[in-house]
């Protein structure tokens, strides 16, 4: 689903995430970690993703929640 500058995609489980990638490639691995993230019980309303995501150990250090 596209809406403004963003995508917004949805996990099967848990909040959506707003993608700002258009026109940058996003890896699978990168991605099935924010499907994982966004099970996670303290997510807030949705993920934000910025441009430079890429796949990683760990947590994604672009992810942020909101206490």
């Amino acid at each position: 689903m596209k809406n403004g500058n963003y995508n917004v995609l949805k996990a099967d489980k848990g909040a959506p995430f707003k993608a700002w990638t258009r026109g940058v490639p996003l890896e699978k691995e990168a991605e099935q970690q924010l499907m994982n993230v966004a099970q996670m019980p303290f997510v807030y309303k949705h993920i934000a993703v910025m441009p430079d995501v890429h796949w990683g150990l760990g947590r994604r250090l672009e992810v942020w929640s909101r206490p």
